[in-house]
Formats: C-alpha cells, structure tokens, sequence
C-alpha cells in the first residue's frame, strides 16, 4: 500500500493520542495498518470506551461507529500475522508510530525481540533506516526506561513524549491530544493543521 503507515497502539495510558491519529490518518485518505495489542483493548475499555470489543473482527466496526475512523483506508492485522508486509523488510510500510508506547514494548523494541508483530513492525523499519516514532507515556522513568529510550534514539528512532503543551491555553482535553497529534504529523511530514503554532496566539 504505497505511502502506508503502521501505527501501533499499546498498553500504556494514553490511548486517546491513538484513536485521534487514526481518526486523522483515516480521515485524510492515508492508509494505515493499525496494530493493537492485547493490553492496548483493556486500556482502550478502562480510558476510552467499557465496550471496546476484545474481539478482533468486531473492531473495524466499532471504531468506524464510535471513533470515525475512516475504516476504507484500515487494515487490522492481528498480533500474531506474520504474513502482514509489516513483517517484511521488503515490503513494510517506512513509517511508523507506537502510540502510546508501554515500557514493555519500548523495551522489546530496544532489544529486537519481535516477539509479536507490533515488535517485529518497528524492528523493520528500524533495519531500513524508515522513520520509527515512539510516544511513551510513563511516570517516573526509571533508568533501565532511559536507558531503552536513548538505544532506540541512537539506532534512528524518534522518541516523542506523551507532554502536550499549554501554550495555546487547552479549553479541554481534546485540545491537548490535538497538540500531541500535532506533533506526530509533523514527525511523519503529513501536512494536517489539528493545532495553532506557536507565535499564532497571543
């Protein structure tokens, strides 16, 4: 799927910032594999909705039903596909992003495991130089969590805090993942305006 982008939600608060950015990517006609881990469905019902489906065929519907997502421009490939072309160095989309990333995945990740697809997905990207971003969202970060994170900014990744900004005075909390998704578009070259920049209100 030409000019594709894998983005990867899993089990660390946050899940918000995951939604919006597939809504976003979707909306505007950009095709997605969209990988969610087992963890990411129980945050996704304690954060964001008690009836998000455990099961995976239901999940196109119910974010094209509560989350408008555009699901035309969505693949869903399951955890454990290796099939999918994000296993596939010759065939993997060259941009990426793990939002919200758990520890647990930064640390797999840091180390090459790929154990799973999500795992495998960005261990691709990072061994054909494409753009891997990373949103964490942990307090406080222990130093074994530093230490994974600057592994991974030194192999090329971007690692992009879960920290919206309040300069543009957030009237709610849509405002703020606006301000984070900001972020990641502009990360990813996508030329989509969710937020003012900075200089633009006064």
């Amino acid at each position: 799927m030409q000019n594709a982008i894998t983005l990867a939600i899993t089990g660390a608060s946050g899940a918000q910032y995951g939604l919006r950015l597939l809504q976003v990517l979707s909306q505007h006609s950009l095709p997605v594999y969209c990988l969610l881990s087992d963890a990411a469905r129980v945050v996704l019902r304690a954060e964001v909705n008690p009836d998000f489906p455990l099961d995976h065929a239901a999940l196109p519907e119910f974010l094209q039903q509560h989350s408008d997502v555009d699901i035309r421009h969505v693949i869903f490939p399951t955890q454990h596909d290796w099939f999918s072309c994000v296993a596939s160095g010759s065939a993997a989309p060259r941009q990426m992003v793990i939002c919200p990333c758990s520890m647990g995945t930064l640390a797999a990740v840091a180390h090459g495991l790929s154990d799973n697809l999500i795992e495998r997905a960005a261990d691709v990207v990072l061994k054909e130089r494409g753009t891997l971003i990373l949103v964490p969202r942990e307090a406080p970060l222990s130093q074994i969590h530093l230490q994974n994170m600057l592994t991974l900014a030194q192999a090329g990744a971007v690692i992009l805090p879960a920290a919206p900004g309040f300069y543009l005075q957030p009237q709610s909390i849509d405002d703020l993942v606006d301000t984070l998704v900001q972020r990641i578009l502009d990360q990813l070259g996508i030329a989509v305006t969710l937020a003012a920049r900075w200089g633009a209100v006064r």
